[in-house]
């Protein structure tokens, strides 16, 4: 049944909660304020790869 319920919320949550949650998770794991600020520059250069500014014009 377990198995069950996750598959349904898998399919029920859209690949940008599924991004959001993901990248929740790799904030929360932070050590300190310092990892904290190094995973969060991370995500932004992440996010800038896949999103590039010249694409939004």
């Amino acid at each position: 049944m377990y198995l069950l319920s996750r598959i349904f919320l898998f399919l029920t949550k859209t690949p940008d909660e599924r991004a959001r949650e993901r990248d929740d998770a790799y904030l929360a794991e932070a050590t300190d304020i310092y990892d904290l600020e190094y995973r969060m520059k991370n995500l932004d250069r992440r996010g800038s790869q896949r999103h590039p500014s010249w694409l939004a014009q």
